[in-house]
């Protein structure tokens, strides 16, 4: 039994953050109408790798959706569009300011049409404030919610991170809030409106520098390796710090290339075995009782003069060859792991992660997979449509339209780009 069998989703959202959220509704069971005007999501296009076929961006964002291509400057697409609407649960849209709202369907008019149904939009900047209307991309998101201000370090430019946290991870943030409101939905028989914006999605990712940033107005902050007062304003850019209570660093290790990096975190508890382990190879037997480290507040003052006698024992070993040292004293950490590696890593294959699907204009090709494990319904993971693949099925079998009025439809132009005006 699938978690969302049996749940609708009309999908008019496209590129990154809105697909994210329909695909890992449609791997929970969900229904996913992919509904795209008749040139497609733009990401079909985009950073092809085949010719005339489906792009990675397209194809890794819209596994087990349904496409059916409509073309909503017609009446008549606009009335398979509500058809649609009247029937489905969910209503997800990533449009530009106004956009829908110019096509005719406010959320009023929406509700009108449906009181049940729940609508998720996202946003840039979300409705209101002064700046709903600006556009927003991944990294605009980043800059304005707080991440690049605080990822790099100090006498570097701010820098993106390379997860997608500003489009995959507002997608997450709607999925949560669709399925609250569904919940409600059906206590109360009434569906809302669900709005997600960009820049928010990332300060709540952003939440511990937040954090910081109120410390900061009583004290400085112990556990960075950059200097910090009280008052400083902004919290600063802190390279590799670890962000918690305890002490985290990536340590470059043999034959030191760009990935050759363990990241270790020395919780106090694992200190004295720690030191006595690397202690004499690097000629101090007695590193667990120096006075510059013995103690936790000790080792936040002089954490770079160990981390570099750290990274002098590390030097003759490979990251893996370091893991290996430190799992048996319990001190955490992890190899960095390029993408390469985790393509081959039998821990991802093994949960399903790196996963190979068939399409037919691609072939053979792999998508990550579904990180959340439901013991009862796990995740089948089937390729994403080609466009328009399910319009007819959509029509007959969803909505119940016979062959002829089918054929009328697609006479009048409602399912097919149209015509350029001549010059």
């Amino acid at each position: 039994m699938e978690a969302l069998k049996g749940v609708r989703i009309l999908d008019m959202s496209h590129v990154q953050a809105g697909p994210t959220c329909s695909q890992l509704l449609a791997w929970m069971g969900a229904d996913v109408i992919k509904f795209e005007n008749p040139q497609g999501d733009a990401t079909r296009g985009q950073l092809r790798d085949i010719p005339n076929a489906d792009s990675l961006y397209f194809t890794m964002l819209n596994c087990n959706k349904r496409s059916i291509t409509v073309n909503m400057k017609t009446a008549e697409g606009k009335q398979v569009f509500i058809d649609l609407l009247k029937i489905s649960d969910i209503l997800m849209e990533n449009f530009g300011p106004g956009v829908l709202d110019r096509l005719g369907f406010t959320w009023e008019k929406i509700h009108a049409l449906n009181p049940r149904v729940v609508m998720g939009s996202i946003k840039g900047f979300g409705s209101s404030g002064p700046y709903a209307d600006f556009k927003a991309y991944e990294n605009v998101a980043q800059a304005m919610g707080g991440a690049m201000s605080t990822t790099g370090v100090p006498e570097g430019p701010p820098f993106v991170t390379g997860a997608q946290i500003g489009d995959t991870g507002t997608g997450l943030h709607l999925a949560i809030g669709l399925l609250a409101a569904l919940h409600q939905r059906d206590r109360t028989g009434k569906g809302q409106y669900v709005e997600v914006a960009m820049m928010d999605g990332v300060m709540n990712l952003c939440r511990v520098k937040f954090r910081d940033h109120q410390r900061l107005t009583r004290q400085s902050l112990s556990e960075y390796s950059v200097p910090t007062q009280q008052g400083m304003g902004d919290v600063p850019r802190a390279g590799n710090d670890s962000g918690g209570g305890q002490l985290g660093n990536a340590i470059h290790c043999k034959p030191h290339g760009p990935n050759d990096w363990l990241y270790v975190v020395v919780q106090e508890a694992v200190w004295e075995g720690l030191a006595n382990r690397i202690g004499p190879d690097l000629g101090m037997p007695g590193l667990a009782a120096d006075p510059r480290f013995a103690k936790i507040a000790d080792r936040r003052k002089n954490q770079n003069e160990m981390w570099a006698l750290i990274t002098k024992f590390a030097a003759k070993y490979s990251k893996r060859e370091f893991m290996a040292i430190l799992n048996p004293l319990d001190v955490p950490c992890g190899p960095i792991m390029g993408t390469e590696d985790l393509a081959t890593d039998e821990h991802v294959r093994g949960r399903d992660m790196w996963v190979e699907l068939d399409h037919p204009q691609r072939g053979k090709w792999w998508n990550v997979g579904m990180p959340i494990k439901l013991s009862d319904s796990p995740a089948r993971i089937e390729r994403s449509p080609t466009l328009g693949e399910h319009t007819d099925e959509v029509l007959r079998d969803v909505l119940g339209y016979d062959e002829s009025k089918i054929a009328g439809l697609k006479q009048a132009g409602a399912f097919s780009v149209p015509p350029k005006k001549a010059a």
